[in-house]
């Protein structure tokens, strides 16, 4: 998992844009998921999880507005 992770987080500005893009953005979701997982953070699947349920409809523009500013998704870990 851990170097799924690595993985995502070293893409190229380009990549992480474009999976960033509706119905694409699912990734990210999940990238939270396992990131969560993998620190151990359970609070953070379930809100990892919520965003699944009430996020889908802003929560791609929010994440390419912060991989464009820090070069990575928005997340709480």
């Amino acid at each position: 998992m851990k170097e799924l992770i690595s993985t995502m987080e070293k893409f190229p500005l380009w990549l992480k844009v474009v999976l960033a893009l509706p119905f694409l953005d699912i990734v990210w979701v999940v990238y939270r998921i396992m990131r969560s997982l993998d620190k151990q953070n359970y609070l953070g699947v379930i809100i990892a999880i919520i965003f699944i349920i009430i996020g889908i409809p802003f929560l791609w523009l929010i994440d390419i507005i912060c991989i464009l500013v820090k070069g990575n998704v928005f997340w709480i870990d």
